[in-house]
């Protein structure tokens, strides 16, 4: 068969073994940087090396088998950013057991629906969460085990330590040897390795099935991260760009600092502290950044790396004035149902960038850009529907058939509006779900998003359609202003008008607000701007 000149292919390299269990494989990988310093947690200073995260993980699967955990079983893990994740992540995984990581920040009724999605039998849960969510664990009765993270816990419970570290009477009295160590044998294209959870930005949160042949598919895309740079990371760990972008440095040997969290002055105290290289962030914290009177010694950071939403170029102009020897700001572009790289700008091995492109397709990759009415693919420049077909893509969400999400080709429907240009860089435009409709025209909201935020009185912006019996929907502005800044509606609608073509005028009009709601990620929650237009 003949390649469509109209498709973008990533290129075609890697044989990954089909039979691999993930565990096996981030065990030969992290062995290979031995006692090399793999994380450090910035908050209490403690470290972790690869050759003692390896350790903890083949001790904690033999443990795990122990107590009865079985191939196709469900874990959870519920914690903040901890050292013990990735021991606690490995050592499942070599069980054949299936781990889905969960928010400390969920509320109780979407920790239920999340929960009653993947039905974890078994619940590894530090202090802080369940000390939030005692009451939603207690009352599933699917969920046998809880394993405590911390040491302290709950008498006559098990914690992490009772699991990993060799003792007399305990779960593994000498430690595992890792030589001889191997992990559960898997299919890697069926056998599910991670549930994790779709943003749910346009509806409730899905449960995504994520293969063993998925996960490893990511972490051998080459040129993604310089293993010689030290890494500063605080995207969380139960999200996809945060737990995937996580495997994909430490399977390289980089050294990471994290925090738990975003507070601006202790982030630049840290990048001090540690000299860091790299930052990878989503854009709300890049723009927190741009606006900010930075009073530390930043000089260290070379790159940014930026996912999870678009980073318009004024923000990347803005946030490079900041950081005096900062080569550039990478974005990339993926999604959960991706595992989480579908593009990539990448700084590796002198390769080219764009500013303002999310790069070009990964290795093993291809993607086509359709007409949302037609579904004929488009040519460089055309704007469509982006979908993709990969090694890397989902097996499937949890009860829900897969015809909906995949066309005749087998080629994954984003919902993501976008085009590529003649060197075949992709740009993303906006979400198909999202696009304002006035009368027959898609208006893009985060293009006017682009244009207000230039306006020196808007701090946050979001965009939606505010329902019209004759125009079907009109542009409307929800905003956040500066301190101290008194602008008018007219103002905003007049500054738009001057920038924009007609249809993508503030019709719908502005409202004043004090935030813009958005997920950990940094997405506008635009369902809950809608559920606003109602008040």
């Amino acid at each position: 068969m003949l390649r469509n000149p109209k498709y973008v292919y990533g290129p075609n390299e890697n044989y990954i073994p089909a039979k691999l269990n993930l565990g096996d494989f981030l065990v030969k990988r992290f062995k290979e940087h031995g006692d090399k310093v793999a994380l450090i947690n910035a908050v209490n200073e403690k470290r972790i090396t690869y050759n003692e995260m390896v350790q903890a993980a083949v001790n904690l699967a033999v443990s795990l088998v122990r107590l009865g955990v079985k191939k196709g079983d469900i874990v959870g893990v519920c914690a903040e950013n901890r050292l013990e994740n990735w021991s606690i992540v490995i050592g499942v995984a070599s069980t054949g057991a299936i781990v889905t990581p969960i928010s400390v920040g969920y509320v109780k009724d979407e920790l239920k629906h999340i929960l009653n999605i993947s039905k974890p039998k078994y619940l590894f849960c530090s202090k802080q969460a369940y000390q939030i969510h005692e009451g939603v664990i207690n009352s599933l009765s699917f969920i046998k085990k809880i394993i405590f993270i911390d040491d302290d816990r709950p008498k006559g419970e098990l914690c992490y330590k009772d699991l990993t570290i060799a003792s007399t009477g305990s779960l593994i009295e000498k430690n595992v040897n890792v030589e001889e160590f191997l992990a559960v044998d898997v299919d890697g294209r069926t056998d599910t390795a991670f549930i994790m959870y779709s943003s749910g930005t346009t509806g409730l949160p899905k449960g995504v099935m994520i293969s063993h042949l998925n996960v490893i598919a990511t972490c051998t895309v080459p040129d993604v991260c310089d293993p010689t740079l030290i890494v500063l990371n605080i995207t969380p760990w139960y999200h996809a760009m945060g737990l995937m972008m996580m495997l994909v440095y430490m399977g390289h040997g980089t050294k990471t600092v994290f925090l738990p969290k975003f507070e601006i002055d202790i982030y630049l105290q840290t990048i001090e502290k540690y000299k860091a290289n790299q930052l990878t962030l989503v854009p709300p914290v890049i723009l927190a950044l741009t606006k900010t009177d930075i009073k530390y010694d930043v000089s260290s950071v070379q790159v940014i790396l930026s996912g999870a939403a678009v980073l318009q170029k004024d923000t990347i102009d803005a946030v490079k004035k900041k950081f005096p020897n900062l080569k550039d700001v990478y974005q990339g572009y993926g999604m959960t149902e991706a595992t989480v790289m579908i593009t990539i700008n990448s700084h590796v091995n002198g390769k080219q960038c764009k500013t303002g492109s999310v790069g070009k397709v990964v290795n093993n990759t291809v993607v086509k850009i359709v007409d949302i009415e037609t579904r004929e693919p488009l040519g460089p420049y055309e704007k469509g529907e982006l979908c993709f077909k990969s090694p890397m893509v989902m097996k499937g969400y949890i009860g829900k058939d897969r015809s909906a999400d995949f066309d005749d080709e087998g080629f994954y429907k984003t919902g993501d509006i976008a085009y590529y240009d003649d060197e075949k860089f992709m740009y993303i435009v906006d979400r198909l779900k999202e696009l304002v409709k006035y009368k027959g025209f898609q208006v893009p909201p985060a293009e006017i998003e682009t244009v207000l935020m230039q306006h020196p009185g808007v701090r946050d912006v979001g965009v939606v359609g505010l329902p019209d019996e004759d125009a079907g929907e009109l542009p409307l502005a929800f905003v956040v202003p500066q301190a101290g800044a008194n602008i008018t509606e007219k103002e905003l609608q007049d500054f738009v008008a001057e920038r924009l073509s007609n249809p993508k005028h503030l019709r719908g009009g502005v409202r004043f607000v004090k935030e813009i709601p958005k997920n950990l990620s940094g997405k506008i929650l635009r369902k809950v701007l809608r559920q606003m237009l109602k008040e």
